[in-house]
């Protein structure tokens, strides 16, 4: 624990360093964004979310000389890292140039590091407004780590590190950033009600994903009516359901798919003869493939 809590005020953070440090970052996010290997995991999660970010900025807020250093050494860091991320990656991506469009969301982020560095400096004064302080911080953690921890839950083990990434730095964050014994005492509280509110939520509001796996006629050759019968081989996938569509005037078979991974769909007619299609399931899209007999 003594060595976690010297990263919080023992570091000399020299302007040299803080410059390395934001080109390591920037280019540590770009190759996650770029590598294939890490679509849809932990590793690709700093390059959309704020976790990681956020502990770079009390790192750098805490190893601060001063409310003024903080914020300057702060904003610094954001607008040499994350403009970084998204020139790296123009040589790689289809959008070229255009990827600077989501730039704009992390410039936005980039502005409010100067308030929030100069602010975020007088939670070493180690006072109780320390706290109202950090408590937006650990706050938006916990969004993050209920988003993550409904994505594991949905496709296991993809996002468990972020999960419990976000849920442990919640809890450490008042323990390394105060002294006084008594604020961070209820820091912990604050922290331990945020976790156990954010599971709760994760668990009871499922990630989902509605989508339509085949149409009546459609690019897999799949005939139905109502008369069919659609089902998953492990309905604990969800469900699925054939209904018939107003706007085009034919028949989809839509699904609500709670949770990701491998499993067949079945689609029979009323004389009991069926196709079969293997079914991988993501986040996002559902890879369906027929099984021919």
């Amino acid at each position: 624990m003594y060595r976690i809590k010297k990263l919080f005020g023992g570091i000399e953070l020299t302007w040299k360093k803080l410059i390395v440090f934001a080109i390591i970052a920037g280019l540590f996010t770009a190759a996650m964004a770029i590598l294939p290997a890490t679509n849809d995991t932990s590793f690709e999660d700093i390059t959309v979310y704020l976790d990681v970010w956020i502990m770079f900025g009390i790192l750098i807020i805490m190893n601060s000389k001063s409310p003024l250093d903080s914020a300057l050494k702060c904003f610094v860091f954001f607008l040499i890292s994350q403009p970084l991320v998204y020139l790296i990656q123009v040589p790689f991506s289809s959008l070229g140039w255009q990827i600077f469009g989501y730039y704009k969301y992390w410039f936005i982020w980039t502005l409010f590091t100067l308030p929030m560095g100069y602010i975020g400096y007088y939670m070493k004064k180690d006072k109780w407004w320390g706290l109202l302080i950090l408590a937006p911080i650990l706050i938006i953690l916990g969004i993050d780590y209920s988003n993550y921890l409904g994505k594991t839950v949905y496709l296991f083990p993809h996002h468990l590190l972020s999960a419990l990434f976000c849920a442990v730095t919640i809890a450490i964050y008042p323990l390394c950033i105060f002294n006084d014994k008594k604020v961070k005492t209820i820091g912990i509280i604050i922290s331990i009600l945020i976790i156990l509110a954010a599971t709760v939520y994760a668990l009871v509001n499922r990630y989902t994903y509605n989508t339509t796996l085949l149409s009546n006629n459609g690019e897999l050759g799949a005939v139905f009516d109502n008369s069919y019968k659609a089902y998953l081989e492990d309905d604990s996938f969800g469900k699925v359901e054939i209904v018939y569509n107003e706007a085009i005037e034919d028949y989809l078979l839509n699904a609500k798919l709670v949770k990701g991974g491998q499993t067949r769909l079945f689609l029979e007619d009323s004389k009991g003869s069926r196709k079969i299609y293997n079914l991988d399931i993501g986040y996002s899209k559902v890879d369906i493939a027929e099984v021919k007999s």
